[in-house]
């Protein structure tokens, strides 16, 4: 297995030079980090993240926690994150929660004995106080901050207004909102928050329908969209709190004869991909997704190198219209 000083004999250089070539650390010539890279390729050398960590107070790993990787949302998060950590030379370590406590306790001592330069936190299961004593910033994307270093959001409030006021401009006149979990208190919740604010200053009728952790871990929503569409027959607007609800929504709509968006118009929220692929497509609430992961990446490097970071971040959403519930053009 080749070293650190079969790259620097390949190279030409010296080991010190080499290695302040890995640790991206002061001026190094194009040319040096050329033959160092060529080299390494050549001997099939890889560093050694934790062996680089021993000798300073990190590494250059980012650790980052999700409830789930199959859902599309945390899908192009993670993807966004490791984009722009890579571009800060850094690599992401990433950890699955599948929503279950008892990971907790295991992904902390991976983080502490990976000596990760700080973690990003997606999931809402974790209890914060547990990494106190890991003294790295915790950066949280989309949940509480509690204790951590600082909070990148998208801005759910308007993005819930946003929701109401087109689906009341589209003519929808009873609107139904299927929110986020009720167990778990989140950021999420603001879009109800902003949901009713519209609704009760345009006098519009309105409910707001919770749903459970089960159904949030599970995806799956079938049955409790019957339940909830059967129980409100006459409502002609749903602001739906995720993409995969509303496509679900699309589903036991068709299922019951009702057309979308003549019968029934529909809201989404995050903007993923999925939002493109039914039929018809789906009209969403776009996350700055791309943003956020990279707030969240230049928030957690700063804090690891002792600047001070805003504690809260808000970024602004907008509205993708599509066919589930667009504005009809008049003809002059």
């Amino acid at each position: 297995m080749a070293t650190l000083k079969d790259v620097a004999r390949e190279t030409g250089l010296t080991v010190t030079t080499v290695s302040r070539i890995l640790n991206n650390r002061g001026y190094i010539s194009e040319e040096s980090r050329k033959k160092v890279h060529e080299a390494m390729k050549k001997l099939d050398y890889h560093p050694n993240e934790v062996a680089r960590a021993l000798s300073k107070r990190s590494s250059n790993i980012i650790g980052v926690i999700v409830p789930h990787i199959n859902k599309p949302y945390f899908a192009e998060m993670i993807s966004n994150l490791e984009n722009e950590a890579k571009k800060k030379k850094y690599n992401i370590m990433l950890f699955n929660s599948k929503s279950d406590d008892d990971n907790e306790l295991k992904y902390i001592d991976m983080c502490k004995s990976n000596r990760v330069a700080g973690v990003i936190m997606m999931s809402g299961s974790f209890q914060l106080d547990e990494f106190k004593d890991l003294n790295i910033p915790l950066i949280t994307i989309e949940r509480n901050l509690e204790c951590g270093t600082a909070s990148v959001e998208c801005d759910n409030f308007h993005g819930g207004e946003i929701a109401a006021r087109h689906l009341i401009e589209c003519g929808a006149t009873k609107l139904l909102h299927i929110s986020g979990v009720s167990e778990t208190e989140m950021p999420a919740d603001e879009r109800a928050a902003g949901f009713r604010k519209v609704c009760e200053e345009t006098d519009t009728w309105h409910r707001e329908i919770a749903t459970t952790d089960k159904q949030y871990d599970s995806g799956e929503y079938h049955e409790f969209l019957t339940e909830v569409l059967t129980e409100y027959p006459d409502v002609d607007g749903v602001f739906a709190s995720s993409d995969i609800i509303a496509a679900q929504v699309i589903q036991i709509a068709n299922t019951m004869g009702r057309k979308i968006p003549d019968d029934l118009k529909i809201v989404g929220f995050d903007d993923t991909y999925i939002a493109s692929l039914t039929c018809p497509t789906i009209t969403s609430i776009k996350q700055p997704i791309k943003e956020m992961a990279r707030t969240a990446i230049s928030f957690l490097l700063d804090a690891a190198a002792g600047k001070v970071v805003p504690t809260r971040m808000i970024l602004p959403v907008k509205l993708n219209e599509r066919e589930t519930c667009f504005k009809q053009v008049s003809e002059s």
